[in-house]
């Protein structure tokens, strides 16, 4: 029923589903690749649970195209009604952990580079397969990009209907902490904190960022936890509050950052400012080439490896992103198969 190709990439898929691989614990799936990848006679690089595999012939006078995605997984919720990791095909969908996010992804990319650099193309190709996706950790992408050369662009391989996410928003989280003063709640003392960190969460609930992105739309503010208070009756002098942020394109997290710690009363701290937005303009090659293809391009809410790309890039792969992190997660072989066949109808004989 599908060529060699397909019959490949769901036979690795398998493999690659009947091996625990949760975030940081990604050594077991890395032997196994790498070891299928050298049995048909290519060179693996690899940095901690990272692999890299670079064209025969690479040109550092050409540009590079990077085809990334993830060999992690979140662990299965408690919903299954298979073996997660047992891979099984019913009615055309392979059942197993990962297997959309983003196995199907890791081996639709890797079949379209054994293909691509065997013809002339004007661009190098580097595959990477990466770890700590899930937990956006700083041992995976972060961590391999220090070993690449320079990369002009890059497909990052999720599942989005083989669609193009030619825009992300990025991710900052922050803690707020706001100061009162301890009394008896009895009597009318004390200064309290709750009272003092609403004005600031009324603040995030209502603020708008006056730039809107076309693809991403406005930066969202949402608080999300709250803590203060040690008993009924001690007015609170400490109360601490999370707000997740997402933001578009047209600012940077260090710019969020300023313009929330000018309007707020309490301390501000970010966890990170690593995880930006991107965008890719819709002219890019690339992208052109896509939409020539009817892949739509859009702007995507969730987050991936692209926000740590400092370069132009497209999330694209097969599945859908509504089947990640789900009970009885499957891929489609059809979709195997068009994932593979889209991914190299994109970049073949590509002018770059």
């Amino acid at each position: 029923m599908y060529n060699e190709q397909t019959n490949d990439a769901i036979a690795l898929l398998q493999g690659m589903i009947s091996i625990s691989s949760f975030s940081k614990e990604e050594k077991e799936l890395a032997d196994f690749l790498e070891q299928e990848i050298q049995a048909k006679g290519y060179t693996v690089s690899r940095k901690g649970n990272n692999l890299w595999l670079m064209n025969p012939g690479f040109d550092y006078n050409k540009p590079t195209i990077l085809f990334n995605s993830h060999i992690d997984t979140v662990k299965p919720v408690a919903a299954w009604q298979r073996n997660p990791f047992s891979p099984l095909i019913e009615e055309n969908k392979l059942f197993g952990l990962g297997s959309n996010d983003a196995g199907a992804s890791v081996v639709c990319l890797l079949q379209a580079y054994f293909y691509l650099t065997q013809q002339q193309q004007t661009y190098n190709i580097i595959f990477a397969a990466s770890a700590e996706e899930e937990i956006s950790g700083k041992n995976g992408l972060e961590l391999l990009l220090l070993e690449l050369p320079k990369i002009d662009f890059a497909i990052v391989g999720e599942p989005t209907k083989m669609d193009m996410a030619v825009a992300e928003k990025g991710l900052m989280v922050i803690d707020c902490t706001v100061h009162g003063k301890a009394g008896h709640a009895a009597r009318n003392e004390g200064d309290n904190a709750i009272y003092k960190a609403m004005k600031d969460v009324e603040w995030f609930r209502s603020y708008e960022f006056e730039k809107k992105s076309d693809l991403l739309g406005p930066v969202k503010m949402s608080v999300t936890q709250i803590n203060a208070g040690t008993q009924h009756n001690v007015v609170p002098d400490k109360c601490t509050f999370v707000v997740d942020i997402r933001s578009n394109e047209l600012y940077t997290n260090e710019e969020i950052l300023s313009t929330i710690r000018s309007h707020v009363s309490g301390e501000v701290t970010a966890r990170s400012t690593r995880l930006s937005s991107t965008a890719t303009p819709l002219d890019h090659p690339v992208v052109k080439r896509g939409i020539t293809l009817n892949c739509n391009a859009y702007g995507s809410p969730t987050l991936s490896d692209q926000a740590l790309m400092p370069f132009p890039s497209v999330k694209m792969g097969p599945g859908d992103s509504a089947r990640s992190h789900t009970a009885d997660e499957y891929i489609l072989l059809d979709e195997i198969e068009e994932g593979i066949n889209k991914y190299i109808a994109l970049l073949d004989g590509l002018k770059f």
